[in-house]
């Protein structure tokens, strides 16, 4: 095979239209553009302009309201906990903080302002915890296993 005789599939391309071209073509006098104005220009994209009806991000509402400066807090299940320790990954008889739940692969990387301790599953063994915060009944089923949490203020967020 020589490089002549490389042709394309039959179809595969197809003849561009010509517009322009008198009225006989289809596509004369105005090109498909219909009369005059700002959209018969080239170069105008409107994004969102609906020819006067109110456009529709106007039309549906808007909810909610987001602070810059909310807290996001990385959560921790207890039966997540208690797998890591079961696994290998974090050691039962040291003492547990942030930092050695970040190397375990148990709370994500990134911008967030804490570890929050909660109680989906159980501890079976005493633990020593030092997290942003815990809810009451995550803190009740560890001290029920012999173990403490201490909770420590959360950093101030970047943005102040």
């Amino acid at each position: 095979m020589k490089l002549n005789d490389l042709r394309d599939n039959p179809g595969a391309r197809s003849k561009f239209k010509r517009v322009g071209r008198g009225i006989g073509s289809g596509k004369g006098k105005t090109s498909g553009r219909g009369v005059k104005g700002q959209k018969a220009r080239t170069g105008v994209a409107l994004n969102g302009f609906e020819g006067g009806q109110l456009p529709i991000y106007r039309r549906l509402p808007k909810r909610g309201f987001e602070p810059l400066t909310r807290k996001v807090y990385s959560p921790l299940n207890l039966a997540r906990l208690e797998q890591a320790i079961e696994a290998g990954r974090i050691d039962a008889e040291r003492p547990i903080d942030e930092a050695a739940l970040r190397a375990a692969g148990l709370v994500r990387k990134g911008k967030v302002a804490g570890v929050r301790l909660l109680a989906v599953g159980s501890v079976s063994r005493p633990l020593t915890l030092t997290v942003t915060g815990a809810s009451a009944a995550a803190v009740a089923a560890v001290e029920a296993a012999g173990g403490t949490v201490t909770l420590i203020s959360a950093p101030a967020p970047a943005g102040d």
